[in-house]
């Protein structure tokens, strides 16, 4: 599977073997990545991958992406789906940004361009979903064209369907 690339990002398909590395870095891994990556979510999204690699096979498209800035290749985040599509035509994505780069469109356009992807390969509805107090991913979601379709005591929930 080949990067994604977008006007100031490149989502990396990420491998099995990245995978495990982003779980115990070595020193040439620093320095691909931007300080703070990867973070306590890029971790649980790394394990979620490999352990869907052991149970069915790698699951591209529909894996896990790391994020990238075009302008110096440092690894940012991470984003991806939690599956391949299900009986419906339906897939649930997740995403996640380090702290010293929010605010500035990233996640937005990265999840705009997961959204094409998975468009582009049949897929007939996207979901996600965020705390209620995290108003920056409601954010988000809302700006790549999610929409709140439901809520519950704990999370909000977002969705986007093509016809």
């Amino acid at each position: 599977m080949d990067d994604l690339v977008t006007e100031r990002l490149v989502l990396h398909p990420m491998s099995a073997a990245e995978a495990e590395r982003l779980l115990a870095p070595g020193p040439a891994d620093a320095a691909a990545w931007a300080p703070g990556y990867p973070a306590e979510v890029d971790a649980i999204g790394a394990r979620n991958f490999l352990s869907t690699c052991e149970e069915t096979g790698d699951p591209q498209p529909f894996g896990a992406y790391e994020i990238r800035r075009r302008a110096d290749g440092l690894a940012i985040g991470g984003l991806g789906f939690h599956g391949p599509a299900d009986e419906d035509g339906s897939v649930t994505i997740g995403y996640g940004l380090i702290p010293s780069v929010r605010g500035e469109g990233y996640a937005t356009e990265a999840v705009r361009a997961l959204l094409r992807l998975a468009r582009e390969h049949g897929v007939r509805s996207v979901r996600g979903d965020t705390a209620h107090d995290n108003v920056a991913s409601q954010r988000v979601m809302t700006a790549a064209g999610l929409h709140l379709v439901a809520e519950d005591d704990q999370l909000k929930y977002y969705e986007l369907s093509w016809t």
